[in-house]
């Protein structure tokens, strides 16, 4: 056999160690013969079309004629692996103009592909070679090894392999590298039952049973049949499908057969035959295709003669399998939803074939329906343009219709692309573009003129029970190339100059019309997929860890809502119709997406117009980001802070905090954006920088979030929070900040507080023992957390009274349930605003109210018992001030984020999805209201998410009133020599010359008569002390509009003192004034200003 040359996916590379010495395996997946050479680089390939220099590359020559599937580790030289990320790069022919084979990366996590070769440890994707066809990107490793199929065609082999989920790797250990050879062969003959979903959540409307084989195979003849396997009838025929003549494998090699309803909502695609709802039966049965002529009855009777067969079992004791099917499941304890194959096609009959299918409708279900292209000749086809396709609505009134439509892909995706109408119809109603959805890399390009012919369906991201909007979609399509290289249809401005966003209004009718220039869901709706440029953007609300950037238009200009820091805050009738999302779509179009933050400019960004978890969004096909321009805005520095009078108190959601790193293993979908790990993070000493040098280190301080000494995900029957606590007041101590005090939830029951699996989620306290004390004994709660009661499955109200200036204060933490299950803003359930107070909508409303009618029972009872006690209300209450639970709250308390001693574009705590709201509120009883000082802190919600920001929330701060209580100090009928203390003091002289002293303190100096004439006040404070002449004045005169003004009241100075006069018939009678009493060490100017008297 002569040397080969070879192609892309001829080779595949299924093992390394990068730490020394070095190795790798491969495997030829075509015969190759003696002197094959090729070659092997650890340079990295450059964006350019060149490779980086300075690495190492060696020639590996085939000794003898070598079979396809050999493992082959050959030695290697002239390379050294970096532990810190690389490649291994195989091509053949001369360095200059290679010809790629195959290619694996190793660095990054998660594992792609860089855009550029800019060090030695990174590379762009050779030339020619598809990731996850010819190539692999794995998560940064020093060692791994390929561990899935080994048997298989070409193709299949190609496709596990490039798969990253296939390897497994440490980068301590070093494994052995494969030894025994791989099977390449072809995949089988026969059809096979590739993929049966049978159960899933909600109503079973998404069942399917998909075929492979051979594109072009009959299926006339055969049957499938779901056979009995419970004790109470096993062999039963319980559904059977015959095929006929119409029924041949797809050009793709896949036949569905499927519930087209929920196929549609769920997966967007339109099976080859339909099939009713609840078709299989959920529980132990059998799935085969056989030969129709081979069945007699409705029992199987052995004489079946059967191509393909799987079985699916509850694991009830008795039940009954035949055909000696491969029997998957049970699923834990349940039925399992269905079974699918690993790789297509590949039929070994043992259970290793299939993994069990995702009862929740993920994405790893894959429901494929045969594709025909149907060839040329016959009558040209009936167009349908895109935007009748379209129409002016929400969903297409040709759902379910096959189609034929013409247009230009504005945008290539990894499961499809984005089609566009080059002229439209001038209708603003009907969006000009749709989505082609084919499931797989589409191969088209961006710019191509085609031909789809295909299915009309409406696709609901995340499944219908999301209450998302659906978009409209071809699915099931065949593609015709009519030419390549056009020009791309004109983006539409969104924004001055173009079409406007309504700025208040999102649906007022419940959909009753279609009003796309005054509704907000509308205006998106009709520009659905097409190509759009939105102008002269700025962000609203910072990256959030998703690669979204909440946007408005118009630098911001028209938009309502609009604060001086650049969030854009809700009101009852306005949640922000005009914010534009920006999402990252790596598969549209790969860029390094940026961080911003509120009030950074990002210039125009161009893209399609999509739509998912509840958003339309803005697809970028551009790289926008050599535009931005940072706000630089700074996080807020309260000025607010303690004194001798005043107590401050303030609330802060820590966002699940806990001194521990959570295993990657327990997290959902094992994501590493998941993995918690507070102190590594920074954000201990986030939160404790910001609570000294933002907050001024409040006297005490509500915590809500806070988990127990082992974290989340970790169910260990710890539920003490001592260490959590401890690690932030040594953070706090670190930071400059006082030495504070914690006070743990100890009535929370284990595993019953909600939140993240295993944390225990609770609130909390902090305080200054040198500023405040606690009272003994008064740590409690508010109700329990057995079933049925306020706060079952939810965070316990933590209570403690504290003592400052010899007063007490109580102080309650709260965190209300979440509003997890809302209905999406921009979703089915219209009209949202008005919609508040409806649960369906906002999601545990009911579990808030009685949350808050528990608290507000505590309140009442402690008002009840002392009208003028001092209560503080605090806490993440996950809802707006405008709706019911925070209603309930002001029966009896002022919530201070409705009071004007906050700008309303200050109030809010937490942005969520572009909208700047308070979730977090201080409220406080009457006895403390006057006088109060209330600030949000803004330095975690505007903010990218990066080691300085802390939190999701806004901590909040109050300041008090809480001066030590004065004495009433009242004199005798003689000379007498009266000192107040420290506190605000009432002092009365009565008769003859007294000499008053009132101290530190508001002090009121109090005259009864005109006879109480002759006093020395010592020590006024001008703006703090007052004197009180009600009385006095009373003797004078019946009606006085101002005693000052009037001449009543007047001032004579002598030297730096002052004496008040007092003039019985003031500036309008005859009589003089007579001197009243002397104020030492204060001038008439000052003391003239009636602030300093009571009248």
């Amino acid at each position: 056999m002569a040397a080969t040359t070879l192609s892309a996916g001829d080779i595949a590379i299924v093992g390394f160690n990068f730490d020394n010495p070095d190795e790798f395996a491969f495997t030829p997946l075509v015969d190759i013969g003696a002197g094959t050479e090729i070659n092997f680089t650890d340079n990295g390939w450059q964006a350019a079309g060149t490779f980086r220099a300075n690495e190492g590359t060696f020639t590996w020559t085939a000794p003898t004629d070598i079979a396809a599937g050999t493992i082959i580790n050959p030695t290697v030289s002239s390379i050294a692996f970096a532990t810190g990320g690389d490649q291994i790069i195989a091509y053949q022919g001369d360095s200059s103009n290679p010809t790629f084979i195959y290619a694996l990366n190793s660095e990054g996590n998660p594992g792609v592909w860089q855009s550029d070769s800019t060090s030695s440890n990174t590379s762009a994707l050779p030339t020619g070679l598809v990731n996850g066809e010819t190539a692999v990107a794995l998560d940064e490793i020093d060692n791994a090894i390929y561990t899935g199929i080994t048997s298989g065609t070409q193709a299949e082999l190609l496709a596990a392999i490039s798969d990253n989920s296939n390897w497994s790797g440490d980068n301590g250990n070093r494994p052995t590298m494969p030894t025994d050879a791989f099977s390449v062969g072809s995949s089988a003959s026969n059809p096979v039952i590739n993929e049966v979903f049978v159960s899933h959540a909600g109503v079973d409307d998404t069942e399917f049973i998909e075929i492979f084989g051979t594109p072009g195979t009959s299926l006339d003849g055969l049957s499938f049949i779901a056979v009995e396997g419970d004790s109470f009838g096993p062999g039963t025929i319980d559904a059977q499908f015959d095929f006929d003549s119409t029924h041949t494998i797809g050009d793709n090699g896949f036949f569905l057969i499927g519930n087209p309803t929920g196929l549609a909502n769920n997966y967007a695609v339109a099976p080859n035959v339909e099939i009713s709802s609840n078709f299989l039966e959920n529980s132990s049965s059998t799935f085969a295709l056989v030969e129709t002529g081979s069945i007699s009855g409705t029992s199987v009777t052995d004489n079946e003669v059967v191509i393909d067969t799987v079985a699916l079992t509850d694991g009830d004791a008795g039940d009954t399998f035949f055909f000696d099917a491969p029997v998957i499941g049970p699923d834990g304890s349940f039925f399992p939803a269905g079974a699918r194959r690993v790789t297509d096609g590949v039929d070994t009959d043992t259970v290793s074939d299939f993994v069990i299918s995702d009862f929740f409708l993920g994405a790893d279900n894959t429901p494929t329906a045969g594709t025909f292209d149907h060839g040329g000749g016959g009558e040209e086809p009936t167009l349908t343009a895109i935007y009748d396709i379209q129409g002016a609505g929400h969903t297409s009134a040709l759902e379910g219709q096959a189609v034929t439509t013409t247009g230009i892909v504005t945008a290539v995706d990894s499961n499809g692309f984005y089609l566009q109408d080059p002229t439209g119809d001038g209708d603003i109603a009907t969006s000009d573009a749709l989505f082609v959805f084919t499931g797989s890399a589409p191969g088209v390009n961006v710019g191509d003129e085609l031909q789809v012919d295909g299915t009309v369906s409406e696709f609901t991201p995340g499944g219908t029970s999301t209450r998302n909007l659906s978009t409209t979609q071809i699915s099931g399509a065949t593609v015709t190339n009519l030419s390549s290289g056009n020009a791309l249809p004109d983006a539409v401005i969104i924004g001055s100059g173009g079409r406007v966003p309504p700025t208040e209004n999102i649906d007022d009718d419940a959909f009753a019309s279609f009003d796309p220039i005054t509704d907000g869901i509308d205006f998106f709706e009709s520009l659905e997929g097409m190509r759009v440029t939105a102008q002269n953007v700025v962000a609203v609300a910072p990256t959030n860890r998703f690669g979204e950037i909440f946007t408005v238009v118009d630098d911001g200009v028209g938009a309502t809502g609009i604060s001086d820091r650049g969030t854009l805050n809700i009101s009852p009738n306005d949640f922000n119709p005009e914010k534009v999302q920006i999402d990252e779509d790596s598969g549209v179009f790969d860029f390094d997406f940026p961080n911003v933050n509120v009030g950074d400019s990002l210039g125009n960004v161009t893209g399609v117009v999509s739509y998912g978890f509840g958003n339309f969004e803005i697809l970028p096909t551009e790289d926008f980001t050599s535009n931005i321009t940072s706000a630089n805005l700074q996080p807020e520095v309260s000025s607010i802070v303690g004194s001798s009078d005043r107590l401050t108190v303030a609330s802060y959601n820590v966002l699940n905090l806990d001194p521990v790193v959570e295993d990657i293993n327990l997290v959902d979908d094992n994501d590493p954006r998941d993995v918690d790990d507070d102190i590594g993070n920074g954000r201990f000493d986030a939160i404790a920088d910001q609570v000294v040098n933002n907050l001024n280190a409040p006297d005490i301080i509500g915590l809500q979030e806070i988990q127990d000494n082992t974290g989340a995900e970790i169910n260990d029957g710890v539920t003490s929070a001592s260490l959590t606590l401890q690690t932030l007041v040594d953070a706090i101590s670190a930071a400059g900040g006082p030495t504070y005090q914690f006070i743990d939830n100890t009535f929370i029951t284990d595993g019953a507080s909600g939140g993240q699996p295993g944390g225990n989620i609770r609130n909390a306290f902090l305080y200054n023992h040198a500023r405040v004390d606690l009272v003994d004994g008064s740590v409690q709660t508010i109700g329990d957390q057995n079933p049925g009661s306020a706060f079952a499955g939810a965070r316990l109200p933590l209570v403690a009274d504290f003592e400052f200036n010899g007063q007490e204060v109580s102080v309650v933490s709260n965190h209300f349930s979440s509003k997890g299950g809302s209905a999406p803003i921009l979703g089915i359930e219209q009209p949202f605003d008005a919609r508040q107070e409806d649960v369906t909508v906002n999601g545990s409303l009911d579990e808030r109210q009685a949350q808050a009618n528990a608290v507000q029972g505590f309140v009442a009872d402690a008002l009840t018992a002392d009208p003028n006690a001092n209560l503080v209300v605090l806490g993440d209450f996950n809802e707006f001030e405008f709706v019911s639970p925070l209603d309930t709250l002001e029966q009896n308390l002022t919530n201070l984020t409705e009071t004007e001693i906050l700008d309303e574009d200050e109030r809010y705590t937490f942005i969520f999805q572009g909208n700047s709201q308070s979730l977090d509120h201080i409220l406080v009883s009457d006895s403390l209201n006057e006088g109060a000082e209330f600030d949000i802190v803004n330095v975690n919600s505007e903010f990218a998410e990066t080691s300085q920001r802390a939190s999701d929330h806004d901590p909040l701060i109050v300041s008090l009133n809480l001066p030590t209580p004065g004495e009433v100090i009242e004199g005798t009928a003689g000379r007498d020599n009266l000192t107040g203390t420290d506190g605000d003091d009432t002092i009365t002289g009565l008769r003859r010359r007294d000499t008053l002293t009132g101290g530190a303190g508001n002090d009121t100096f109090v005259y009864t008569g005109l006879r109480d004439a002759g006093d020395i006040i010592t020590d006024f404070e001008v703006g703090s002390d007052q004197i009180d002449l009600v009385e006095v004045l009373d003797d004078v005169i019946s009606v006085v509009v101002d005693p000052i003004s009037d001449g009543y009241v007047g001032f004579t100075s002598r030297g730096a003192d002052t004496i008040l006069t007092i003039d019985l018939d003031g500036a309008a009678g005859s009589g003089r004034a007579r001197s009243f009493l002397l104020v030492e060490g204060v001038e008439a100017t000052a003391l003239n200003n009636s602030d300093n008297f009571i009248f």
